[in-house]
């Protein structure tokens, strides 16, 4: 079962994506989700096995620049996870396609992603669902 996410549910996926983000905390990732879903341009889907959530997607509105899209409103995965030993059952697929339909719904015409250039998992995914890559870049940054 696949269903939106409320605000009852913060707790829940802030757990799931820390083992994700682990370089963030549960409690800044419950502050930033509480702020997410009381947006309507953002949409968290949990995804449940046996009333056990297992898995999460987040997705948002973009109406700045999203490299290699041609409008201007872009549907966007900003992440996606399935606890371990639920992986490998179309769960992810799952919850990119709640995510494809809510930005639809929302006007869209295009959908997009991004992952880090070393997550050979990801890009993976990202390829057998169907994406296109766009571009490979690398960034910098520097104290002043």
């Amino acid at each position: 079962m696949i269903r939106t996410a409320s605000k009852d549910d913060i707790g829940i996926i802030a757990e799931l994506a820390v083992k994700m983000w682990d370089d963030s905390s549960v409690e800044k990732l419950a502050d930033e989700f509480a702020e997410l879903i009381s947006k309507d341009t953002a949409c968290i889907f949990l995804k449940y096995e046996n009333d056990m959530p297992v898995g999460f997607a987040q997705c948002q509105l973009r109406s700045d620049y999203v490299e290699g899209t041609e409008t201007s409103l872009v549907g966007y995965l900003e992440g996606i996870f399935i606890l371990e030993g639920y992986r490998k059952r179309g769960y992810a697929k799952e919850l990119l396609h709640a995510c494809e339909a809510w930005a639809k719904d929302m006007s869209c015409t295009e959908f997009a992603s991004d992952c880090e250039l070393d997550n050979t998992d990801s890009l993976g995914f990202h390829m057998a669902m169907g994406f296109t890559e766009a571009n490979r870049i690398i960034c910098f940054t520097k104290k002043l």
